[in-house]
């Protein structure tokens, strides 16, 4: 960290990748509003992310987006990414960004057993995981058959290509925090006795299937991004990688599936990955480990401009107040992100990016829990 402010003229610089074209390295992060009742996202939702786009940002990534399986999720105002109705609002939504100047990327969403036992969502269907196991290690729902993970792998495909044809510049697939693609990763959650399960190589084999039958599905030029995650939704501790080379052997084939971008999820960005390293590699975050192990693009994320963790949103009045960015930039400088995320920042304040290139941080927002109950 350096003792004088750095400029941030370079996280201003355009940044390029396959359908990407976006004007700075600024991202919208992706956030769960809820706001689009019976799955449709409306006019409200629209003007919702256009306020950000027309704040600077480079690039929406929306929240996440359930995919075309009934029980990929149990909330019955969490946008969907088919139906007619949907993928109308959808278009709305896209054309509001792209006014702006703005590009976005739907993130693709399944929770598998975090649907829960009690869903609104579809409360007919049973809930489903690789192995019929709760983040916490109790039996909840049932196990993917082989005729289910064949299923799936469509389901995805399907919301990826609707995206495509939404006019959407790209996906994300949110493989992180405990949800479905994770649950295969991490091996509390996956104790298959099959292909997919077991040795780390096989819990990969799905994730990396759902990649690989995508990037088929869509053709070579449609960027695809990769959220992952060590910690998982109150499991803060766990890792589905103990070690760089963990790390590598996880993040690897999804490259060679077709990954573009990798969107590793901390909860706070200057966090080490490996704290137990000595020397630099010690002082590593997720992002910068990210980049090294694969070489390609990655985008940093995790209390960017806020003075605590996003858990503290759900505390009694979620106060966050605003921070600087000097590590940020410093990390920048040393060559660890190409993108960074801003969560809450952008709930409080739309104009977040506008006001730090116009030098008006002072004017930036504080974060609090009347900005996390309504859509502004």
């Amino acid at each position: 960290m350096t003792d004088t402010p750095l400029p941030a003229d370079g996280l201003f610089e355009p940044f390029a990748v396959k359908s990407l074209r976006l004007r700075n390295r600024f991202a919208m992060a992706p956030m769960t509003r809820a706001f689009s009742p019976g799955g449709v996202p409306g006019d409200d939702v629209a003007a919702y992310y256009r306020r950000r786009a027309a704040g600077g940002v480079g690039l929406v990534i929306t929240e996440g987006t359930y995919i075309p399986d009934p029980a990929a999720g149990s909330h019955t105002r969490v946008p969907v990414l088919y139906g007619q109705d949907s993928l109308a609002g959808w278009k709305s939504v896209v054309d509001a960004v792209h006014d702006e100047g703005g590009q976005i990327i739907p993130q693709l969403w399944h929770l598998g057993v975090e649907r829960g036992p009690q869903p609104r969502m579809n409360p007919d269907v049973t809930t489903a995981s690789p192995s019929g196991i709760a983040l916490d290690g109790t039996r909840l729902g049932r196990e993917f058959t082989a005729f289910d993970l064949d299923a799936l792998r469509e389901a995805w495909v399907a919301a990826a290509v609707n995206a495509r044809d939404v006019g959407f510049d790209g996906i994300e697939l949110h493989g992180a925090h405990g949800y479905l693609l994770d649950q295969f990763l991490w091996d509390r959650t996956n104790v298959r006795a099959d292909g997919y399960g077991g040795s780390l190589e096989a819990r990969t084999r799905f994730p990396v299937e759902v990649v690989a039958a995508i990037r088929e599905a869509v053709g070579e030029d449609f960027a695809i991004v990769y959220r992952f995650s060590q910690w998982k939704s109150n499991h803060y501790d766990s890792r589905i990688a103990q070690s760089p080379d963990e790390l590598a052997a996880v993040l690897a084939p999804l490259v060679d599936a077709g990954v573009d971008v990798l969107h590793p999820s901390t909860r706070r960005h200057w966090d080490p990955a490996f704290p137990e390293l000595a020397g630099d590699d010690g002082e590593l975050g997720l992002a910068g480990w990210t980049k090294r192990l694969t070489g390609l693009p990655t985008i940093t994320v995790g209390s960017v401009g806020l003075d605590d963790v996003f858990t503290t949103a759900f505390t009694s009045d979620g106060a966050s107040n605003t921070a600087g960015i000097d590590r940020l930039l410093a990390q920048y400088e040393n060559g660890e992100f190409d993108l960074v995320a801003i969560g809450r920042a952008l709930l409080s304040d739309p104009e977040w990016v506008l006001k730090l290139r116009e030098g008006r941080t002072a004017e930036h927002i504080p974060y609090s829990n009347e900005h996390r109950a309504v859509l502004h």
